[in-house]
């Protein structure tokens, strides 16, 4: 099988001689061998893990992306972000760490623009409010007998 991992900045891995691949989604890890069926799913932080026709074991850590299964001849892995390594502890205590960290900084980034924009929003809405509002007060009315003082 043919293996293709790309980040949208680069191309990590490129390999016509895949005999297994070994990959996570969020429902746990799974396999591929030649002859699969077409299938596309979105995978977890996870490593990635073939075994070439020489036996050989190779990993690439993932930071989630999508998979895809062609013709069960190729395999498709597009990912933001990803590190290639023959170490595959390193790959899943270091390297996964940082992407999941990242992960977590992204959705906190997101959570507190979402947060400044309802803000903004809370706050526009009151001016509008406020404009729309009668900006002067009627003139007191007098009665008969009053008078204006010097």
């Amino acid at each position: 099988m043919r293996l293709t991992v790309t980040t949208p900045l680069a191309i990590i891995v490129e390999a016509s001689d895949v005999v297994h691949l070994r990959a996570e989604d969020d429902t746990g890890a799974f396999g591929i061998l030649p002859g699969h069926a077409d299938f596309l799913t979105a995978l977890a932080i996870s490593v990635a893990s073939w075994r070439d026709d020489h036996g050989a074991e190779h990993h690439v850590a993932i930071r989630g992306g999508m998979l895809e299964v062609r013709d069960g001849r190729a395999i498709a892995i597009a990912t933001p972000e990803a590190v290639m390594g023959d170490d595959l502890h390193h790959l899943e205590s270091e390297v996964l760490n940082k992407f999941r960290r990242q992960l977590a900084e992204e959705r906190a980034a997101r959570t507190d623009a979402q947060r400044l924009y309802l803000a903004a929003i809370r706050q526009i809405a009151r001016f509008l409010r406020a404009e729309s509002a009668p900006t002067t007060a009627a003139a007191p009315t007098l009665g008969l007998g009053d008078e204006f003082a010097p």
